[in-house]
């Protein structure tokens, strides 16, 4: 069953030339049941990668463009009177899907930004005093452009800790770079691309991580790491039980990719640094150096005995 997980990491790996950790990353984020976000500048393909995802997987896709001027209805749907019918028809948005690209989704103003929140916990959407549930599978990708860009707003943290993992592609090598340069346009790939793995699949394999085993001593580890981001003073929050739990899940799905039924203390540093760098916000005062989370993280892995 993880065969095909590998075989939609090998065919999302030849649109997104050179990022196989982070493609990994992102399906392990997939299969523990999360939702993904993507940071970095604008043209490095995360909007490509999210789009890649969906169709190697199967999963119906919709996009939004997230700007100032979006509402919340424009992302859940509206209901509008039908004479025909003589009472309001409720019209879904476009994030009654499997796969929703909430595209610079810091480009959107807070209250938009909080019409994913019950979505991204509950897996239902509510207009007009009705709740709808969404379908399963439900992944919200969301992209963000760098805070210091114009016209971004900064995420609040209640929306951070929704997402279980967030990735930052970063530039690409040189011979990356060149293979993109000499290449097939990757928009025109997308559309050749076929289905390496069905929905039905992903559910399946979702659901045999529970059969992952962790042993006590796994969890004290877990529990440590979350104690120790609480009380070493470099972050002004530290890990909520929720960004713990986040990281045992994540860690399974690591596990489970590299053929293993158990997780060991490798499995959880793999995926330490995506699932608990956007939750912990540096404390200035404590710190008195210009490192940011994904630095301070790394440092707290490196305090914390296994």
């Amino acid at each position: 069953m993880f065969d095909k997980v590998h075989a939609v990491a090998r065919q999302v790996g030849q649109i997104v030339i050179g990022k196989e950790t982070q493609i990994r990353q992102a399906l392990v984020c997939l299969l523990a049941g999360g939702h993904l976000l993507i940071e970095d500048v604008p043209g490095v393909g995360k909007t490509t990668l999210a789009h890649a995802l969906a169709v190697s997987l199967g999963l119906k896709f919709n996009r939004v463009q997230f700007t100032s001027d979006l509402l919340p209805a424009d992302v859940v749907g509206i209901s509008i009177f039908d004479r025909e019918k003589n009472g309001f028809v409720f019209h879904p948005g476009p994030i009654f899907t499997q796969v929703l690209l909430a595209d610079e989704i810091n480009r959107a103003t807070p209250k938009t930004q909080s019409a994913l929140l019950e979505a991204m916990e509950e897996r239902q959407a509510t207009a007009d005093g009705v709740t709808r549930n969404l379908p399963s599978p439900f992944f919200v990708i969301a992209t963000q452009n760098p805070t210091h860009q114009i016209g971004t707003f900064q995420l609040p943290e209640s929306q951070l800790d929704r997402f279980l993992m967030c990735l930052s592609l970063g530039y690409p090598d040189t011979a990356a770079e060149r293979e993109l340069l000499m290449g097939e346009d990757r928009r025109t790939m997308l559309k050749s691309m076929s289905t390496a793995m069905q929905p039905e699949e992903l559910l399946t394999a979702q659901q045999a991580l529970k059969q992952i085993h962790t042993s006590s001593a796994l969890i004290d580890y877990v529990q440590a790491l979350a104690h120790a981001s609480r009380q070493n003073g470099m972050f002004a929050e530290g890990m909520s039980p929720r960004a713990a739990i986040a990281l045992l899940q994540a860690a399974r799905a690591w596990a489970a990719m590299e053929g293993r039924n158990h997780v060991i203390p490798e499995d959880v540093q793999a995926v330490l640094v995506p699932v608990a760098a956007h939750r912990l916000r540096p404390l200035k005062s404590a710190s008195g150096t210009a490192l940011g989370s994904r630095e301070l993280v790394l440092q707290l892995m490196k305090s914390v005995a296994v």
